[in-house]
């Protein structure tokens, strides 16, 4: 007996392009075209690869919200530049 409705199995699986996440493809991407714009192929390309490596690593099984997180906490509001934060002299006041 067939069930009338599916419900798919991987609701919650992050948008891939190709075999990448948007954020692992990006870091390949933007390396490599760097590499490609100044005619430094080989470099782009084990530069893209060093980014995709990273970011696997930093992922690790979690969001890829988890890096934003990070970039945010470890780099400061100014350079994240996101203007509804409190500044980071505030942040253990914010909880």
């Amino acid at each position: 007996m067939s069930d009338k409705y599916i419900v798919p199995r991987r609701l919650d699986d992050p948008e891939l392009i190709g075999l990448w996440t948007l954020d692992e493809f990006m870091g390949l991407a933007i390396p490599f075209a760097w590499g490609i714009l100044t005619q430094h192929i080989l470099i782009g390309i084990i530069l893209s690869c060093g980014a995709w490596f990273a970011l696997r690593k930093a992922k690790a099984g979690r969001a890829s919200s988890w890096v934003i997180h990070a970039a945010y906490w470890y780099l400061g509001a100014t350079f994240v530049r996101l203007k509804a934060t409190p500044p980071s002299h505030c942040r253990l006041l914010a909880g």
